[in-house]
């Protein structure tokens, strides 16, 4: 696995950063974890990381959320769930972040509606929701896409702007 290198930076930036995450995805973003994996830090900045793939699993995360899957309001109780199990995790009063990242790529089954994905960064005061529709042709580029998307949401989220 090579990370690409124009996002090598914020990858460092991130593991540079005193924030600590919990990140749950459900359908994309593994990549983007596997990124954040292969840049040395992760240990410090990544608490857990959950794939909630499977129906029950996702149910048991968002409360039983009656919303659609890929949906802001999933990717919030996604991210509000992974924040209050940092706050459990953490050891030490560090920054906290929970992230909630939720996609419908492209599948080898019919499926209805577009292909897009949803992430959700909550901290101690704020949960931040943003949408990405993915007109990437392969399965593969789009799941790079939403891998870019959630390194440099992260990164936003902790990195102080200049």
């Amino acid at each position: 696995m090579i990370v690409p290198t124009d996002i090598v930076p914020q990858i460092t930036a991130i593991h540079a950063s005193p924030t600590r995450l919990v990140l749950v995805f459900a359908g994309a973003g593994s990549l983007g974890l596997a990124w954040l994996h292969a840049i040395a830090g992760s240990s410090r900045t990544i608490l857990e990381a959950v794939d909630a793939y499977a129906p029950r699993s996702l149910a048991e995360i968002t409360g039983h959320l009656e919303a659609s899957a890929v949906s802001a309001a999933t990717a919030q109780a996604m991210a509000i769930w992974a924040y209050r199990r940092a706050q459990t995790l953490s050891e030490g009063n560090w920054p906290l972040l929970g992230v909630g990242l939720t996609a419908a790529l492209r599948t080898d089954r019919p499926r209805r509606g577009a292909d897009h994905a949803f992430l959700a960064i909550q901290n101690a005061t704020a949960c931040n929701v943003e949408h990405l529709v993915l007109n990437q042709q392969s399965r593969l580029e789009q799941e790079i896409a939403v891998s870019r998307w959630l390194i440099a949401a992260i990164e936003r989220a902790v990195v102080p702007a200049p």
